[in-house]
């Protein structure tokens, strides 16, 4: 079992919590959408789930399991490490090792974590220092980065072919731009035993609700569920783990170049009081310079209203880093309807 870091259980308080589960109905499992990348309807299947709830899960997906299993064992390995060997790598600003702290606006969780950028000639992420085995854990992380990468490019590729926008690779060339603002993160989610007692039957809140901003972000976790999404009618609708596949969200950026077809999907992870949680996940970004806004070959098949003012993804990122997490960030760069 990963240990519990005595600075995570300090100032306790300032974490969010919620009730749980109750037989009322108010979280549901059981209709996540599965995609199999080697189904040859796999194109409209990714568009349904895309329109419906902003997140699937991928099967068939290419990724050597063998990638996936090495680094979460690395990523283990460091989080059991004692809180000062841990310290070396933070702290997070925004890269690096933090934990409780999520973002600089006073959100906090139950959670502990890396961030790094993809980019790896990138100064402050040399500066980074794991302890340990550092050239095999960056390896590592290069590896699984660009496994997962390739995939969700054959995600953004399936989509264009789906939506029938061309050229095929429309979307899939901001993550493979080498000027690309994706991230990588691994999170921790330590399990809380000794403060069963103190939650009165309220669950510990690991990440609170939130949207990525990002274009689409891929989601790989331990068998520790935690992860929910929130459905169109608002209820929570809690994902089953499952450490061979990976989930897809839809981001805020994915949503503005749909025009609203596509939900960048609310999500949060409720902490576990037993077992620890380790979950993987890369934010696919475009390159700061990038324009996001309605793909126009969309606007030009039907005769709708664009909903959203154009920004570059840099615009975008400055302005989602002055908000709560739990905002709505797009809520800025809405049209207004003009009477």
């Amino acid at each position: 079992m990963v240990v519990l870091s005595q600075p995570l259980v300090e100032n306790f308080s300032h974490i969010r919590t919620c009730k749980h589960n109750t037989s009322s109905g108010h979280v549901y499992t059981g209709i996540i959408p599965v995609i199999d990348l080697l189904d040859p309807e796999a194109n409209t299947l990714i568009i349904k789930a895309c329109q419906e709830f902003g997140f699937f899960k991928v099967v068939n997906h290419g990724v050597p399991i063998e990638t996936i299993t090495k680094l979460e064992s690395e990523a283990v390995k460091f989080f059991n490490l004692s809180q000062i060997e841990k310290d070396k790598a933070g702290p997070a600003n925004p890269f690096g090792y933090g934990s409780k702290r999520i973002g600089s606006n006073g959100d906090v969780g139950w959670v502990e974590y890396l961030l790094f950028t993809t980019n790896p000639e990138l100064a402050h992420q040399k500066s980074i220092t794991i302890p340990g085995n550092s050239l095999l854990f960056w390896a590592l992380v290069n590896e699984y980065i660009n496994a997962v990468r390739n995939m969700g490019c054959m995600v953004l590729e399936k989509i264009a072919e789906g939506l029938r926008v061309e050229p095929k690779n429309l979307l899939s060339r901001m993550l493979r731009d080498e000027k690309s603002d994706s991230c990588f993160r691994l999170n921790h989610y330590p399990p809380y035993p000794e403060l069963l007692q103190a939650l009165s039957g309220r669950n510990l809140i690991g990440f609170g609700e939130h949207t990525d901003p990002q274009v689409i972000s891929v989601v790989r976790s331990n068998n520790t569920s935690g992860l929910q999404i929130s459905l169109k009618d608002e209820t929570w609708l809690s994902v089953p783990p499952d450490p061979f596949s990976f989930f897809t969200n839809v981001g805020d950026s994915l949503q503005v170049m749909s025009n609203g077809r596509f939900r960048s999907v609310r999500h949060r992870v409720l902490a576990n009081s037993l077992k620890s949680r380790v979950s993987m996940i890369y934010f696919g970004g475009p390159p700061l310079s990038e324009k996001i806004a309605p793909l126009s070959c969309l606007m030009e098949e039907q005769d709708e209203r664009i909903l959203y003012n154009e920004f570059t993804w840099s615009e975008y990122k400055k302005s989602a880093y002055k908000t709560r997490l739990g905002d709505n960030r797009l809520s800025l760069f809405e049209k207004k309807n003009k009477s």
